[in-house]
C-alpha cells in the first residue's frame, strides 16, 4: 500500500527544516519541482519517484483534522499541513515518507499522523535492482496501464485533496479510468465522492474475505485488461458482494442526512458576489454561514464570498469552470461542493449540500419553504431539489449499501416559471404547488413527502416529466 504521512507543525516549514527533511533518504536523491510548483518529489539518481512533498498548507478552519483523520489526532487550527505520499513502487519509500514527516514534527514540535509512521532515521534507498515492479506514474499514479491509473489509499477518509483533484484533472480526456483502492474500513468525503460519480473513477474496495468490489455500487470487480472491472454473471449483469449488501446496522441507526441540490442562474456583472445563495442555505438551516473554504480538502480558508468570486472570475477569464468545497462549525455537521460556470444564461452556481444529523435529532424539514423563498427573491434560484436518506451523520460514505435517498421538495425558479407557464406548472397532477414571492414573478414549490413517504421518488419522476415537457 501506499504510505501517506501528514505533518502537522505550529509553524511554516522554512527552506533549512525541510532540506533536512529532505535528506532522510541520504544526499544522492535529488528534488524535483512538481505540480507548477505546489509539490516537490525525491527522486533515485536514475529517475525513479519516490515521494511527493506537498507545499504546506496554514489550515485556518478548526475541525478539519479530526474530520478527515479521526478524534485520535487532537490537532487544532490554526497549524500547517504537510503531506508527503511515497509510492508503493518502491519498498522503502514508505519508511522515507515516515523520515520526513517525522523530521519536520520532530524540529517544529509537531505531531503526524500515523503518529507510528514518523521517526528521524536515514533511510537507504537500493539500485533499481531493488524497486518493486514497475515505474509509478509522473502525477503519482501507483499503477499505470493504457486504462487505468491506479492509486492506493490507506487512511480513514479519502479527501478530495489538492493532490488527488489535480491528478483527475490531468487525466481528463486521457482515456484512462482513476481507480482508488483502499481496504474496507476506509471511508469517503461528500467532496470525493461527488468527483468519482462525475468523472471516469472508480472505487475498488478490497473486501475483507479476499477478492474487490466497487465501493458504490457494490459489484465485485476483477483485474481484466489493465483496470478494475465488473466480473461478469452468469445471467449477464454483475455479481454483489457480500460484505456491501450486509451493512451494519449500528453505523447508520437513526442517523439522517439532509441534502440540498440547488442551481442558481446570475446576470454577469460586475458587481456580482458568489456564495450568498450558499450562504443562505447554511444560515437557514444551522442558524451560522459556512465555516471556511477551498478548492480541496483540508478546507483551509475562512469563509469569503469576496475571495471565492474573484477566484470565479479569474477562472472565468481563462473559460475554466470554478469547482469548490465547503465546511461549517466542528458541533454541526454539513459540507457542501459548489461548481460556477459561465454559460449563455449567466453565471450559473452549482450546490450540493449535505447536513448531518444523529439519532434523535430532526433535521429542519419544515424550514425549507421559507429557505425556497429567500433563495428565489433574493439569490436568482433556477431550481432547487431537497432529499432525506438514512446514512452517517458525518456525511462520510461507506462501502456498504446505504438506502436511497427520499425526495422531500422540489422547487422552481421564477425565470423557470415564466418559461414553462404558470398555468402549466401549477398543473402537476396531485402535485399542487405553493406559489413563492411576488404574485408578478412567483417561484413554485411542490412538496413531494416527509422524507417517508415511499411514492415521493415516483411523484418526483411525474414531476420532471411534467415540467420537462414545457422547457423550451
Amino acid at each position: 500500500m501506499t504510505q501517506e504521512v501528514a505533518a502537522f507543525t505550529p509553524t511554516l516549514p522554512d527552506p533549512r527544516t525541510l532540506l533536512a527533511a529532505l535528506y532522510a533518504g541520504g544526499p544522492d536523491l535529488r528534488v524535483v519541482s512538481a505540480s507548477e510548483g505546489a509539490a516537490v518529489q525525491l527522486h533515485t539518481p536514475d529517475g525513479r519517484p519516490l515521494l511527493t512533498v506537498e507545499v504546506p498548507l496554514f489550515l485556518q478552519v478548526p475541525g478539519e483534522v479530526t474530520r478527515l483523520f479521526g478524534a485520535d489526532v487532537p490537532v487544532e487550527a490554526p497549524v500547517w499541513w504537510t503531506e508527503v505520499r511515497a509510492t508503493a513502487a518502491v519498498e522503502e519509500a514508505e519508511q522515507l515518507a515516515g523520515s520526513v514527516a517525522g523530521r519536520l514534527a520532530s524540529v517544529l514540535g509537531g505531531t503526524t499522523w500515523p503518529r507510528r509512521a514518523a521517526h528521524t532515521d536515514v533511510v537507504a534507498i537500493p539500485g533499481e535492482d531493488g524497486a518493486g515492479p514497475g515505474r509509478p506514474h509522473p502525477l503519482g499514479a501507483d499503477l499505470l496501464t493504457d486504462h487505468a491509473a491506479v492509486v492506493f489509499q490507506d487512511r480513514p477518509v479519502v479527501a478530495a485533496t489538492t493532490w488527488l483533484t489535480n491528478l483527475l484533472q490531468k487525466l481528463t480526456g486521457s482515456g484512462r479510468e482513476l481507480q482508488i483502492v483502499t481496504p474496507h474500513s476506509v471511508r469517503l468525503t461528500l467532496p470525493t465522492r461527488a468527483l468519482l460519480t462525475g468523472l471516469p473513477a472508480r472505487w475498488v474496495v478490497r473486501a475483507p474475505e479476499g477478492g474487490y468490489y466497487d465501493g458504490l455500487s457494490g459489484a465485485v470487480l476483477h483485474w481484466h485488461e489493465g483496470r478494475f472491472a465488473p466480473a461478469p454473471a452468469e445471467d449477464g449483469g454483475f455479481q454483489l458482494a457480500d460484505t456491501f449488501t450486509s451493512t451494519p446496522a449500528a453505523h447508520t441507526d437513526g442517523e439522517q442526512q439532509l441534502i440540498l441540490t440547488v442551481r442558481t442562474t446570475h446576470p454577469a456583472t460586475e458587481q456580482l458576489l458568489l456564495g450568498g445563495a450558499l450562504e443562505a442555505c447554511w444560515q437557514s438551516l444551522t442558524g451560522d454561514p459556512p465555516a471556511g473554504w477551498s478548492t480541496a480538502e483540508p478546507v483551509n480558508l475562512p469563509w469569503s464570498p469576496r475571495q471565492l468570486t474573484e477566484l470565479a472570475r479569474s477562472r472565468a477569464r481563462r473559460s475554466a469552470p470554478t469547482w469548490l468545497t465547503a465546511v461549517g462549525a466542528p458541533d454541526r455537521p454539513a459540507i457542501a461542493t459548489l461548481r460556477v460556470t459561465h454559460t449563455r444564461a449567466g453565471v450559473e452556481e452549482h450546490i450540493t449540500l449535505a447536513l448531518g444529523y444523529a439519532a434523535g435529532e430532526h433535521p429542519p424539514v419544515d424550514s425549507l419553504p421559507e429557505l425556497a423563498e429567500t433563495l428565489a427573491t433574493r439569490h436568482h434560484l433556477t431550481s432547487m431539489l431537497t432529499h432525506l436518506r438514512a446514512a452517517r451523520a458525518d456525511l462520510t460514505t461507506v462501502p456498504h449499501h446505504e438506502p436511497p435517498p427520499v425526495p422531500l421538495s422540489f422547487t422552481l425558479g421564477p425565470d423557470a416559471v415564466t418559461a414553462i407557464g404558470r398555468a402549466h406548472g401549477h398543473s402537476v397532477p396531485g402535485t399542487p404547488p405553493t406559489a413563492l414571492g411576488p404574485a408578478a414573478r412567483p417561484a413554485l414549490h411542490y412538496t413531494l413527502g416527509d422524507g417517508t413517504v415511499p411514492g415521493a421518488l415516483h411523484r418526483l419522476a411525474q414531476l420532471n416529466e411534467h415540467l420537462a415537457g414545457a422547457m423550451p
